[in-house]
């Protein structure tokens, strides 16, 4: 028994000092793609395991052993097995800090400085590159900014028209107006093409209701991976209108019904196919409301189309209202017209998708958007701030170097409202007199510093979500300004692959963002801006 007990140890030994992460990286003495190297260590690796396999099934043979289980014999086997344990337990976890130590070698290796700041030697800006930059590219676009909003406001009121009247008013979901939110109506979009968000309120026909499971409330179900969201559940106001029982009890010919007349027949119960329910569920499923939308505003589109001389296709079939406008000209604006559920009394919405989430979540889990308190928080904090102030040119140029950097390398975990994100934490927390035109080079820095620090931690909390400093004028409502705060870094702790590739693309884009903007700007300043900013801005 004590002799196989040994063996077991020779081998974890053998392990854990021939295991790949107890090596420096550094060490180049044997070439990594010695292919007969690697043969003879893969060949070592299988002895290995054989070995420990037949060691554990001696060790299993022994413990079955008639044996007393109080004597000494019994609990020091029980004792070494524990033991075991605890030694493998520590090498996963030795291999996780290993990693991390790893990344953060990397940092520093880039220029990164403790804390996570952007050091001068990372990220060197010319104030009067920054500025010509934001001059030239920023200020060219609001104009064109305000011309694609006002079309795209009057297209939208027009075809939602048009979809009210192609809808059934007794039996389809009610459609109110639309809401525009994001970067369009915020007015920090520079990319190309220009693309509006605008999400669009239904609530089901009479006698229904909506009622919502949030994950923040007490007797919530909502799984931990879910947060953020909650569940909408389709409800009947009452068997009949009035509480009448004449539509669903047999009163025979002699009994009349007083409030209903003899010709009037009560209204039919709907299935959960036309209340868009899951299957074998009271819950509203995405699914079903992403698909009854698109085909209402196909059908929308029918009745308008003669009215309009441009071409109308839908950009993504697996996003519902992504559609996509291109003029005889040839420009192109993009629409997201996406489909929402307004909670009562608030301005938060639950929204059937992200343009920008790639993710697929529980077909019954709806995401919930702080969109519109997003975009009052925004107006709020810049009535205090000084004229002309920096924070979305800071939040422009990094949206550009993210989108550019994206064409580069593909896309990643990181998204511009996580960015966005990132500049609400910064104004809550720094005075309003910090954000003059003159500080851009110094918030721009600080932004990239908090984003990086964020990164480091796998931890990103949600602007308003469980913040405390958010100002009372904002009217969050106060079962989310309570709440616990949310991680929107979650997948990052999750997902250790997605967490590489996301730091990786944040440090390239830093070491690419000097050469990008000094390229950029002299460009702009050669009269021919128009014509290469979009060139270089297509990427998105």
């Amino acid at each position: 028994m004590q002799g196989a007990i040994a063996r077991v140890f020779v081998v974890v030994a053998a392990a854990i000092l021939n295991h790949p992460l107890l090596f420096p990286q550094e060490n180049t003495t044997l070439p990594e793609q010695d292919e007969a190297l690697l043969a003879r260590m893969r060949e070592h690796e299988k002895r290995l395991e054989l070995e420990q396999a037949r060691l554990e099934q001696e060790l299993l043979y022994a413990g079955t052993e008639q044996q007393d289980p109080g004597s000494e014999d019994g609990y020091g086997w029980y004792f070494w097995s524990a033991l075991s344990l605890v030694i493998f337990f520590t090498i996963e976890v030795c291999r996780q800090d290993l990693a991390d130590m790893e990344a953060r070698y990397a940092d520093d290796e880039d220029g990164f400085v403790e804390g996570g700041s952007i050091s001068s030697k990372t990220l060197q800006l010319d104030k009067g590159v920054l500025n010509s930059f934001c001059e030239r590219c920023i200020h060219t676009s609001a104009h064109e900014n305000w011309r694609v909003r006002e079309f795209v406001e009057g297209f939208a009121d027009d075809l939602l028209e048009s979809l009210r009247s192609v809808c059934d008013r007794e039996t389809d979901m009610e459609v109110a107006d639309f809401v525009g939110v994001g970067s369009m109506f915020e007015s920090w979009r520079v990319s190309k093409p220009l693309m509006c968000d605008l999400i669009v309120p239904f609530a089901p026909p009479e006698p229904y209701s909506f009622q919502f499971h949030l994950w923040c409330s007490p007797s919530s179900d909502v799984p931990l991976d879910m947060q953020g969201c909650g569940r909408i559940k389709v409800t009947k106001v009452g068997e009949n209108e009035d509480g009448c029982l004449c539509g669903s009890a047999n009163l025979g010919e002699d009994m009349l019904c007083l409030l209903h007349s003899k010709n009037e027949k009560p209204r039919a119960d709907y299935t959960p196919d036309d209340l868009l329910c899951s299957k074998n569920t009271p819950y509203l499923a995405k699914d079903q409301v992403m698909k009854w939308f698109q085909i209402s505003v196909t059908k929308a589109w029918g009745r308008i189309s003669h009215k309009y001389e441009f071409e109308l296709t839908f950009r993504n079939l697996d996003a519902t209202g992504a559609l996509k406008v291109r003029f005889r000209s040839g420009k192109v604006v993009v629409m997201n017209i996406i489909p929402v559920v307004e909670l009562d009394g608030t301005n938060a919405y639950f929204v059937s998708h992200f343009p920008s989430d790639s993710s697929t979540s529980s077909d019954t889990y709806w995401p919930l958007s702080f969109a519109v308190y997003e975009r009052n928080l925004l107006k709020h904090l810049a009535k205090s701030l000084p004229e002309n102030s920096c924070h979305l040119h800071c939040l422009q140029i990094i949206t550009f170097l993210h989108n550019k950097q994206m064409g580069l390398t593909g896309r990643c975990a990181l998204t511009n409202y996580h960015l966005k994100t990132t500049l609400l934490h910064l104004l809550l927390s720094k005075g309003s007199s910090s954000w003059g035109s003159e500080s851009l080079e110094h918030r721009l820095r600080d932004m990239l510093g908090f984003l990086h620090r964020s990164l480091q931690e796998k931890r990103l909390c949600h602007a308003l979500v469980g913040n405390s400093q958010v100002p009372p004028e904002v009217r969050v409502p106060e079962t989310f300004h309570r709440a616990e705060p949310i991680n929107l870094f979650r997948p990052l702790v999750l997902q250790r692959e997605l967490y590489a590739d996301t730091l990786r693309h944040f440090q390239e884009m830093l070491r690419n963002a000097p050469v990008l903007i000094q390229e950029y700007t002299p460009l702009l300043q050669n009269g021919d801006t128009h014509h290469r900013f979009n060139s270089m801005a297509q990427s998105e």
